[in-house]
């Protein structure tokens, strides 16, 4: 461009002088017609000589050659610009792909750790846990998110090595936290879009898995090494691991960038301490920084314990559990083998299940197992009086020493037994202590991401889509949503850890579908009694129940036999009721003796209003449980709506 503006400097002079000159010939001209007369020929107009070419014709012939030649150079010189700065792009891509495979090629010629072919820069982690003799094949990428392959393979937690390079620097998805709603929406991303590159970071040692076994099934095992398989029997008698996906489904952290086709990565045991939300990026605690495009916050919670037990000194500390993880069951289940007491502290979901698992294997062991809490009954916060009473005596034939309307004042340790010390002056002294007091949710990053936090709930306050800014989403049991029909909540089960998390990995990949799905949840005491819940369930509220008489097809056990699912909320978080068609037998009659609570109904109404359900021994009813608190109708006889759930039919 420089050649062209001096060129165009030298011409500029010559062009303005052909102008003049033309412009003055032209006058001429015209004077000279001026004074010929009008009779004279056309052909001697001209100023020059007849059949001749005039002066203003050559300097108009020099101005256009010079106009046209100048703009040929012109051309030409940005024309090899443009060819210039190309190859020097190109050169400077060529020399990244020069130093990345000189860098690969110096990997490579390390000698390996083992003696073995190397066919990779870095090998994929092997199992810690002797897998089965038979090989397998990785798992279909369509397959339900709360279905983990039917694969005799054992993924075990990945070592986290202390090579940098296995971090990428950046990542299109980054996904915070290991649980339920990270691998929701990891593979959710990933159906919308099949290229995608999906980073998750957990402060856990394993991959993601489901946490229900942990305090169910997997306590009911046969088998001795059931803390190293984690592959329990379902009540149907199907054989499934606790992980979602074989480690063969995940690829490494350093294939993530370079993988063809993208893929699901898993960095565990790192926790994400830092979050920069203006510099899109995240610090983890060994100070290594990732950032991302889009982000999600899946931290879940922390159990609670008791203000008590934590003053009490790291003796009595040693001597409890605080129970989330597989490494909480791996260390309970060895703890009660050898000991000859323990006591579960809490009577809601969690510690009703535990207590029930360990008052099963007390009658084997003889362990003692003494359940506490301050309310009247198991599941006194949740279910109606005459039903929680029903629960603790079904509970204490399980082998479980009740001890309720209990606050406990302090906890100490005297000659290696916990003493246990409550208001009412009673003393009970046990070996090991569970506390099961509810879940705190994990909003650590909250400050430094500047997210809010709701004062009422708890967890990041989110938006219908569940956004809490426009590049973050939560999901699971940190998110406090709104509800369109009953507010703003945050729950805390498996069921709306699935759905929300794939939600919000639809949303990351421009869905933009607002959060309507009325999330359910379960409890099993053991293989015979069971029930799945739906909206607000809460003891304070009026309640309205319906009970028939259950038969052998009225149990968790027979519900996963006909669903072919060992989690019941998979064969039911896709489905819709629209029209439920009522039974046609004679309304039923609420029932009010506790013997005939086989199954049944129980609506909690506000205002007159259907705001929450509970199915007793009552399954695959959900659809329509979940459309009586959508349509929000008042209804002047609930035996007319029980009827909807069939209860009375064989």
């Amino acid at each position: 461009m420089l050649k062209c503006r001096t060129v165009w400097k030298k011409l500029a002079p010559l062009a303005r002088a052909s102008s003049t000159v033309c412009r003055q010939n032209v006058r001429r001209t015209a004077l000279t017609n001026g004074r010929i007369p009008s009779s004279a020929p056309a052909a001697h107009m001209s100023t020059g000589p007849a059949g001749g070419i005039g002066p203003n014709q050559i300097y108009a012939l020099v101005f256009g050659t010079a106009c046209l030649g100048g703009g040929i150079y012109a051309y030409r010189m940005i024309k090899g610009d443009k060819q210039r700065y190309q190859e020097r792009i190109d050169e400077i891509e060529s020399r990244k792909h020069k130093d990345k495979k000189e860098s690969d090629t110096t990997i490579q010629s390390e000698p390996p750790a083992v003696e073995a072919p190397v066919t990779e820069a870095v090998p994929e982690p092997e199992p810690q846990a002797a897998p089965s003799a038979e090989e397998t094949s990785p798992p279909a990428p369509d397959a339900e998110v709360a279905a983990p392959s039917e694969t005799t393979e054992t993924p075990p937690g990945v070592d986290s090595e202390p090579a940098s390079s296995k971090i990428p620097s950046h990542t299109p998805y980054l996904l915070i936290g290991g649980g339920t709603a990270s691998f929701a929406a990891a593979r959710s991303i990933r159906a919308r879009d099949p290229g995608a590159r999906v980073l998750i970071v957990t402060d856990e040692p394993d991959l993601p898995y489901m946490r229900p076994p942990l305090s169910k099934e997997l306590w009911f095992s046969d088998d001795p090494s059931v803390t190293e398989t984690l592959r329990f029997k379902q009540w149907n008698g199907k054989e499934r691991s606790i992980y979602f996906q074989p480690a063969s489904f995940y690829i490494t952290a350093d294939e993530l960038n370079s993988a063809e086709n993208g893929g699901v990565a898993v960095l565990t045991g790192k926790k994400v301490v830092h979050m920069d939300v203006r510099g899109n990026k995240v610090k983890l605690d060994d100070d290594t920084e990732i950032s991302y495009d889009k982000c999600l916050i899946a931290t879940g919670g922390v159990p609670r314990n008791l203000q008590v037990i934590e003053r009490a000194g790291d003796e009595v500390m040693a001597k409890t559990t605080l129970f989330r993880k597989i490494d909480d069951f791996k260390s309970l289940d060895k703890v009660s083998r050898n000991i000859q007491s323990i006591t579960i502290i809490g009577g809601g979901f969690l510690g009703s299940e535990l207590a029930c698992a360990l008052g099963r294997r007390s009658n084997e062991s003889g362990l003692e197992v003494i359940q506490m809490y301050p309310e009247k009954g198991n599941m006194g916060k949740v279910l109606p009086e005459y039903l929680s009473n029903w629960t603790t005596e079904k509970v204490k034939k399980e082998g479980v020493k009740i001890i309720s309307e209990a606050l406990v004042k302090s906890v100490t340790c005297k000659d290696d037994k916990l003493e246990i010390q409550l208001k009412d002056g009673r003393l009970v002294k046990t070996d090991h202590i569970v506390a099961a007091v509810g879940l705190e949710p994990n909003v650590d990053l909250a400050k430094s991401a500047g997210l809010e936090v709701d004062s009422d709930f708890g967890g990041f306050r989110v938006n219908a889509e569940l956004q809490a800014r426009s590049n973050i989403w939560v999901a699971g049991d940190a998110a406090c949503f709104y509800d369109i029909r009953l507010g703003r909540r945050r729950v805390e089960h498996h069921d709306h850890a699935v759905v929300s998390g794939r939600l919000a990995g639809e949303n990351m990949t421009g869905a933009n579908k607002p959060y309507w799905h009325q999330s359910m949840f379960w409890s099993d005491l053991g293989p015979d009694v069971g029930y799945e819940a739906i909206g607000i369930v809460d003891s304070s509220l009026p309640t309205v129940g319906v009970f028939a008489k259950a038969t052998a097809k009225d149990t968790p056990k027979a519900a996963t036999e006909k669903s072919g699912t060992g989690i019941r909320s998979e064969s039911e978080t896709e489905e819709t009721a629209t029209s439920p068609v009522a039974s046609s037998l004679p309304p039923p009659a609420v029932v009010q003796h506790k013997d005939d609570y086989g199954k049944g109904v129980i609506f909690y109404l506000r205002d007159k209003v259907v705001v929450g359900i509970i199915l007793w021994n009552v399954f695959n009813r959900m659809p329509i449980a979940r459309k009586i608190i959508k349509d929000g109708e008042e209804h002047a006889d609930l035996n007319e709506v029980a009827k909807l759930f069939n209860i009375h039919e064989d």
